[in-house]
């Protein structure tokens, strides 16, 4: 099976691109090639597939086999994957996805490649604010949806936010059944903060498009951030503009990392 690795902001997934056929339990197919000591080492996998309503339609999967509505890095990388591989020679596309279908800009470089991404992301819908009470701490979420569900929490030190820990614990919330992204938000300034997140089905993760997307919708709804802001996560930035009618524009680069052939039918 052929496989292109790609990474935006650090945020790595398995692309295949899937033009007549997609291989069989792609959940058991996720988790093998996600896995990092046996198989291709990634955050999940995405096959770039045919659409009857867009240019090209992508379908996610976590590390853990659970299936993704959106993700805002992986979209990036769909874009460069289909312009550097002659699959469109235009840089305005629309990509189906779980969650709708989003409008991408794809930014050329000098050498003919994709070199950045801009993806209309849509509007969020960010709710009341909750309490969560964890290691005899209260700390204060607020819920946010853009293509993905999370809970966003602002810390005055992202460097100490206790990720891994709490981004688990939060997952087993009867309140979250379907699980939930987790981001811990440091503002430095109006036009800049720095973020580190937990990703249902992967754990913290370099980077999160939607999650970062999410923060910054609840960051300006309370003044913390302005309508032109970057976010800094572990794996790079992302630049982000708030619309007048309320859509989200996020821009940041989509790299490819190596191509290979992974014999899927042997044993692990």
């Amino acid at each position: 099976m052929r496989f292109t690795k790609m990474q935006g902001l650090g945020n790595d997934y398995i692309y295949i691109h899937c033009p007549d056929q997609v291989p069989a339990d792609l959940p058991a197919l996720a988790r093998r090639l996600s896995n990092r000591h046996f198989g291709i080492g990634s955050d999940g996998l995405i096959l770039i597939l045919p659409s009857t309503q867009a240019d090209f339609r992508m379908q996610m999967f976590n590390a853990d086999g659970s299936e993704g509505l959106m993700c805002g890095n992986g979209i990036r990388c769909v874009g460069k994957y289909v312009y550097d591989k002659g699959l469109t020679d235009r840089t305005a596309l629309r990509i189906e996805t779980a969650s709708g279908v989003k409008d991408i800009s794809l930014t050329i470089s000098d050498e003919n490649a994709v070199s950045a991404v801009t993806v209309d992301m849509g509007c969020a819908t960010v709710k009341n604010s909750i309490s969560v009470r964890y290691d005899e701490k209260e700390y204060t979420f607020t819920p946010a949806a853009i293509g993905n569900p999370h809970l966003v929490c602002f810390v005055d030190d992202v460097r100490t936010a206790p990720v891994e820990a709490f981004g688990a614990s939060l997952q087993a919330d009867p309140r979250f059944p379907g699980g939930v992204n987790v981001e811990f938000l440091q503002i430095h300034r109006p036009d800049c903060a720095q973020m580190r997140v937990y990703e249902r089905g992967s754990g913290e993760t370099l980077a999160c498009g939607t999650g970062a997307c999410a923060a910054f919708a609840v960051a300006e709804s309370l003044d913390l951030l302005q309508k032109q802001a970057t976010i800094a996560l572990l794996g790079g930035e992302l630049s982000l503009t708030l619309c007048p009618d309320g859509r989200i524009l996020m821009t940041g680069n989509a790299v490819t990392v190596f191509e290979g052939d992974f014999p899927i039918k042997e044993e692990v």
